[in-house]
């Protein structure tokens, strides 16, 4: 079979996701493989119309296609998002068309799976046979038993492709509404007691929904919210996943074009956040991903730590649970207080009016409050990720090292000396198995027994 890898890294060759297709092909021989280095040549891809449609042909010629990518902040590189809105923009779907596919990302495992979700969703919408996705550790090239897992995952795929094996669709095409807000009057000003909103899009056109929710939004303050464009700002280029800010938060960027500056005097200085990106296909925009890929000169450090942050979003976000799901886990790893998600699928523009006012009173009501919502799962997990990952690998992140010690981050239970107290002495106790019956008596009592007493007392 003719297969095509389609690499999302950056880094070209140095990729250490390829060197898992790498190890794939070198077992068999038998099938040629073909690779395309996207991350690596997206401005030329996206400059040069013959390099493009070389790509499509090989991938129209080929049996398989393997989707090879690094995992980024919940999703892929912004240069690898670049080139899905390509195909979609030069209408080049029929090229993949009954393609069997699988994807396959090395990472921490940090959200690896909204990431595949996502390409998951790409490949439906291109109508190829998606088969399976693979989520490898960065590592698990270096262990024999995960090595023939990977091996196993090849070959079921490769047979599924010669065989012409059945597939079925999981995710339904987007329904875009034609709906047309119209905002109405501004009744009452919220105060914003000088605080300075900000408000983060990358929108092309101020007369779409999405410009008009963030206008009516602006106005509904006694003082002015400040505006800024991503398109406006000079981002040279997108995260080269090098990771060699990690020693000390400087980006190989540094000095080199202006996104560093409105990080850190704009962006991260501001008391409130709104964030308004475009939805494109099934994420944002790849402009957008470029600033978030490339905040990443701050390693695993919550950046907006404490502050207030809404999102306006203008499309079909009820048919992208995985996007929500995003959205809600980046504001809780990074230690934000999500106001809320206002959209416009309600198709009522009193309805939206009346959220958008809402939710500035409500952005200054929190801060005032400095509330933070308690954290869910996404955090807890994603945290514990982090984690053990600067814990391990402090040599490197160096920078987040400092920062997890001094606010201390490396809650390790097995450093929790009161539990280790209390695990001590319990089993002891229940060394003696008349000991041990009457505490399993008692255990539903003494779970509530602490917060009886707070509820009585408080």
């Amino acid at each position: 079979m003719k297969v095509i890898v389609l690499s999302g890294s950056p880094k070209g060759d140095l990729s250490i996701t390829l060197q898992y297709v790498n190890f794939i092909a070198k077992k068999f021989p038998q099938h040629s493989f073909q690779t395309y280095h996207i991350g690596e040549q997206i401005n030329k891809i996206a400059r040069d119309e013959k390099t493009f449609q070389k790509i499509m042909d090989d991938i129209q010629a080929s049996d398989a296609v393997i989707w090879s990518f690094p995992i980024y902040a919940f999703v892929i590189s912004s240069q690898f998002k670049r080139f899905i809105e390509l195909i979609f923009e030069k209408r080049a779907k029929k090229y993949f068309k009954n393609k069997y596919t699988i994807t396959l990302s090395t990472s921490l495992r940090f959200f690896d799976h909204t990431a595949h979700n996502y390409l998951q969703g790409i490949c439906d919408d291109l109508d190829m046979r998606y088969w399976a996705a693979y989520s490898a550790d960065m590592q698990d090239l270096m262990d024999e038993a995960q090595r023939e897992k990977l091996l196993i995952f090849a070959e079921e795929f490769f047979q599924a492709a010669q065989n012409k094996l059945p597939t079925l669709k999981v995710y339904e095409p987007l329904v875009h509404s034609r709906f047309i807000y119209e905002p109405g009057a501004v009744k009452s000003k919220v105060d914003d007691r000088g605080k300075r909103i900000l408000i983060l899009t990358d929108l092309e056109d101020g007369k779409t929904n999405l410009g008009r929710m963030i206008e009516r939004f602006r106005e509904s303050f006694t003082g002015g919210t400040e505006v800024a464009n991503i398109n406006d700002i000079d981002i040279r280029g997108g995260c080269l996943g090098c990771a060699q800010c990690g020693f000390d938060n400087k980006c190989v960027y540094l000095g080199k074009d202006g996104f560093i500056e409105f990080n850190e005097k704009r962006f991260r200085t501001a008391d409130a956040v709104v964030l308004a990106p475009v939805i494109k296909d099934r994420y944002y925009s790849w402009k957008w991903k470029q600033f978030y890929d490339r905040g990443f000169y701050n390693g695993h450090t919550p950046g907006l730590k404490g502050k207030q942050i809404l999102h306006i979003l203008s499309g079909p976000l009820r048919q992208l649970p995985n996007l929500r799901q995003m959205i809600v886990a980046s504001s809780e790893i990074g230690r934000t207080n999500l106001v809320d998600i206002v959209t416009d699928e309600s198709e009522n523009s009193k309805l939206i009016d009346a959220v958008l006012q809402s939710s500035a009173e409500r952005m200054m009501w929190f801060d005032e409050r400095k509330y933070v919502r308690p954290p869910s799962f996404l955090y807890v997990g994603g945290h514990k990720i982090f984690r053990d990952l600067v814990w391990s690998a402090r040599s490197i992140f160096q920078a987040d090292y400092k920062y997890y010690r001094k606010n201390k981050m490396f809650d390790f239970p097995q450093k929790d000396k009161r539990a280790n107290a209390f695990n001590k002495m319990m089993l002891s106790l229940m060394k003696d198995p008349a000991a041990k019956e009457e505490i399993r008596k008692m255990m539903k009592k003494e779970q509530v027994r602490p917060h009886l007493k707070v509820v009585a007392t408080k």
